[in-house]
């Protein structure tokens, strides 16, 4: 699995987990990329400033469906 670190500045429309109970400042985020990429990133809320993961499709429906499986 590719989970190459990247720049913060990527365009990314973030989404926090709606199970979040204070907002999401404890909590991973993810989002795709908005650049047309078919990619995914995934950060950690309470240090958005050490960048994030990067995942193409595949690997993003493969972590979600080991994750629903779990």
């Amino acid at each position: 699995m590719s989970n190459h670190k990247v720049a913060t500045g990527s365009p990314v429309a973030w989404h926090v987990s709606t199970y979040s109970s204070d907002g999401g400042r404890q909590c991973v985020e993810a989002g795709p990329f908005t650049d047309g990429t078919d990619r995914f990133a995934v950060r950690d809320s309470q240090h958005r400033s050490h960048g994030h993961l990067t995942f193409a499709r595949p690997e993003w429906t493969a972590l979600l469906a080991a994750i629903s499986q779990a």
